[in-house]
C-alpha cells in the first residue's frame, strides 16, 4: 500500500508541474482516437474499467484482469468517408500465476493515395496530369505494456501498469519521424466501485523528424514560395486522466456500469468544458448495461465544445455541442463481438462511423472441453 500511495502522490502533484512547459498542441493526436468498439461506444470512459487486451491502450494497469489465458483484440475503422483508415491490434498475456501481465498494442492511422502535385505544372506553364503520383501518410504506434498486482482480495484489488511507446510516422518519401514515450497507470476495484488514473506521455513524448527532398523537388518548393522543411523535434505534453465507475445491480443477471473520466491537459487553453491558461479539462461519460454477461448495450458522450450556433448570421452566438456515441456487444464463450456508432463531428453536421471490433481468449483444448 505504501507504494500505491507514492504512485498517487506522483500522479497528483508532480505530473502537473512538468506539464507547464511549452509543447506543441495536438502532436501525435492519432493516439487519442481510442481503441476497441466498447471504449468508443462509451465515449472513451475506460480508465477505471478496461480489463482485457485493450487496457494496454486505456490503462495498462487493467491488464492484470486477464486471467489464465491470453486475450486478443482487433479493430478496423474507416474515417471521413473512407479517406482515412484506422487499424488496431492488441494482446495480453498473464504471467506468474496471474499476478503480472504483459501486453502489446499496434495502432495505424493512415491516409492513402494522396496526390503529389509538385510536378503538375511543366516549366513552360502547361499542365501535365501524367506527372501526378500518389503517396501515403501513415502514423504507427507500438505499445509494450507491463502490469503488476499489489493487492488481490475479494474487497479490494490494486494494480499498476507501464507502457513503453515507440512511434513511427511517415509522409511518403519526403518525411519520417521516430518517437518515444512512457505511460503509467493505476487501477483499483472494490466490490461495486472502480477507480483509475493514467499519466500519458509522463516523461513527455518526442518525435524527431527528418526530411528528404531531391534537388528538383527543392527547386519547385523554392519557386512556389514554400518553405523547405529541416530536421525538427516536436514534444507531446503529459496529460492526466482520472476515472471512476460504479456497478448497479438490477435483479439476477442485469448490471449497469456507469463510468466518468476527466482528461486533464497541461499545454494551454483548449476548447473544453474547463479551459485555463495551464490546465484544460475534458470529461468523458459512458455506461454499459449487461444482461447475463452475454448481451451488452452501451452509450457515451464526450468532446464538449463551444461552437457558433447554426443559422446565426452575426457569428456571435455560441452553443455547447458534444460527441455522442452508442453501441452493443455480444459474448459467445470466449469471443466478444463489439459494435460502436460514433459521431465524429457534432449534432448539426454529423459524420457517423460504424466500428466493429473483436476480442477473444486464446484457450487450449482442456479449457474448451
Amino acid at each position: 500500500m505504501k507504494f500505491c500511495h507514492k504512485v498517487l502522490l506522483f500522479f497528483l502533484f508532480f505530473l502537473p508541474l512538468i506539464g507547464f512547459s511549452q509543447f506543441r498542441k495536438y502532436a501525435n493526436e492519432f493516439l487519442n482516437i481510442g481503441a476497441g468498439a466498447r471504449g468508443l461506444a462509451m465515449g472513451g470512459a475506460q480508465i477505471a474499467s478496461a480489463k482485457d487486451a485493450t487496457a494496454g491502450y486505456w490503462n495498462p494497469a487493467g491488464l492484470t484482469s486477464t486471467r489464465d489465458y491470453p486475450n486478443m483484440g482487433i479493430m478496423h475503422a474507416d474515417y471521413f468517408g473512407g479517406i482515412a483508415k484506422y487499424d488496431y491490434i492488441s494482446g495480453a498475456i498473464p504471467i506468474q500465476e496471474n499476478k503480472r501481465a504483459l501486453g502489446f498494442s499496434i495502432l495505424r492511422f493512415a491516409v492513402d493515395d494522396i496526390p503529389n502535385t509538385l510536378f503538375l505544372v511543366e516549366p513552360d506553364g502547361s499542365i501535365n496530369y501524367g506527372n501526378i503520383q500518389t503517396f501515403s501518410s501513415a502514423d504507427y504506434a507500438f505499445l509494450f505494456s507491463f502490469a503488476q498486482k499489489f493487492e488481490d482480495t475479494e474487497k479490494l484489488k490494486i494494480s499498476f501498469g507501464l507502457n513503453t511507446k515507440i512511434i513511427y510516422r511517415k509522409v511518403g518519401k519526403f518525411a519520417s519521424a521516430w518517437g518515444f514515450g512512457l505511460d503509467a497507470g493505476l487501477q483499483l476495484h472494490g466490490e461495486k466501485w472502480h477507480a483509475g488514473i493514467v499519466a500519458r506521455d509522463v516523461t513527455t513524448t518526442f518525435n524527431a523528424w527528418s526530411f528528404t527532398f531531391t534537388e528538383k523537388e527543392k527547386e519547385v518548393l523554392y519557386l512556389t514560395k514554400n518553405d523547405i522543411p529541416v530536421k525538427s523535434t516536436e514534444l507531446t505534453a503529459p496529460r492526466l486522466i482520472i476515472g471512476g465507475g460504479y456497478d448497479f445491480k438490477f435483479g439476477k443477471g442485469v448490471n449497469l456500469m456507469l463510468e466518468a473520466n476527466l482528461d486533464l491537459t497541461f499545454d494551454g487553453k483548449r476548447n473544453t468544458v474547463f479551459s485555463g491558461n495551464t490546465i484544460s479539462v475534458d470529461p468523458h461519460i459512458g455506461l454499459e448495461a449487461s444482461i447475463q454477461n452475454v448481451f451488452f448495450i452501451r452509450a457515451g458522450v464526450t468532446n464538449f465544445q463551444k461552437a457558433l450556433q447554426d443559422g446565426d448570421t452575426t457569428n456571435l452566438k455560441k452553443v455547447w455541442i458534444y460527441q455522442p456515441s452508442a453501441g452493443a456487444g455480444f459474448k459467445i464463450k470466449n469471443i466478444m463481438l463489439d459494435y460502436a456508432f460514433t459521431n465524429l463531428a457534432n449534432q448539426s453536421n454529423p459524420l457517423y462511423t460504424h466500428i466493429f471490433s473483436l476480442r477473444f481468449n486464446i484457450v487450449g483444448k482442456k479449457e474448451v472441453e
